[in-house]
């Protein structure tokens, strides 16, 4: 080719095509101004003021602060167990009801709140039965969650057969089965010994990487809440507000029980401390 050709078939510097930008998703929670206040005998109790936060999809988000702070109060917003007084709420991209109405996610309690006359299989099935699911699709998500909490071989057990640990995971693994875009975790672990509770936060951190799932987990451990998550939501005694967001990101995504003994970690579960700190009235 000749050299006029090549000059030719090269575009000029101001007609070329920019790179294209990446289009950031749309957020899976979308809270502005979120309030709610109680009305209660003595009078207005305000749990939540003035919340702003958007999650993005794929987010693993704690909550952390004081007893009473609003934590699971915002929880239930987002399933719609409880109505906001003020402000707005989205939950992927629609109303708290009408993501609960096209069942959007998946709640996990501080207790395991199993049946105990229905095995952990039909436990874990009941969610499929009541939204008319046929048998043998029941049968084959049952068996793919029960593995991936690993509980295969205790799909016959009943509850009151099983640790407390275990039959938590059976809780997890019923919040999945339907396959919910979004999974809310009320201090799913709290009741739990300590080395259970690691265990069991090391198993639902490679649960969390293998199904992509956005999560929204209330925790009192400042431990748990670096560890387990993208980013640590810092909340203010009554009325619940934000006081800080920590960003845990730089901790990667495979985290090894042994990564809270790292200086990075070390300095996230500090900052965590501080908003807390700075959050908090102490009585002299």
């Amino acid at each position: 080719m000749s050299r006029a050709g090549a000059l030719a078939l090269k575009q000029p510097p101001e007609f070329e095509q920019p790179a294209p930008r990446a289009v950031p998703a749309a957020p899976v929670i979308a809270a502005r101004g979120l309030s709610l206040t109680y009305t209660t005998a003595d009078g207005p109790v305000h749990a939540l003021s003035d919340v702003d936060l958007a999650v993005a999809p794929g987010e693993f988000v704690s909550f952390i602060g004081p007893s009473g702070c609003g934590k699971t109060t915002l929880l239930r917003c987002v399933a719609d167990l409880e109505q906001p007084t003020g402000g707005e709420l989205t939950v992927n991209g629609v109303g708290a009801e009408a993501a609960r109405l096209r069942r959007d996610y998946g709640f996990v309690f501080q207790a395991p709140a199993l049946y105990p006359w229905r095995t952990i299989a039909r436990n874990v099935a009941l969610p499929l039965e009541i939204f008319g699911v046929p048998r043998a699709e029941r049968r084959e998500r049952v068996a793919h969650f029960l593995d991936l909490v690993q509980l295969t071989g205790f799909a016959n057990k009943f509850p009151w057969q099983l640790s407390g640990g275990m039959q938590q995971r059976a809780s997890i693994a019923r919040a999945l089965c339907f396959d919910p875009k979004l999974l809310l975790m009320d201090e799913p672990f709290g009741a739990l010994d300590e080395i259970v509770r690691d265990h069991l936060n090391a198993q639902l951190l490679a649960l969390w990487r293998k199904t992509a799932k956005t999560v929204l987990f209330v925790t009192h451990s400042i431990p748990e809440a670096v560890y387990l998550s993208t980013r640590v939501v810092v909340m203010s005694p009554r009325p619940g507000r934000i006081i800080d967001i920590v960003d845990c990101t730089a901790l990667g995504r495979e985290r090894p029980l042994e990564i809270r003994e790292t200086p990075e970690f070390l300095r996230l579960g500090q900052r965590v401390r501080e908003g807390l700190r700075a959050g908090h009235a102490y009585d002299a």
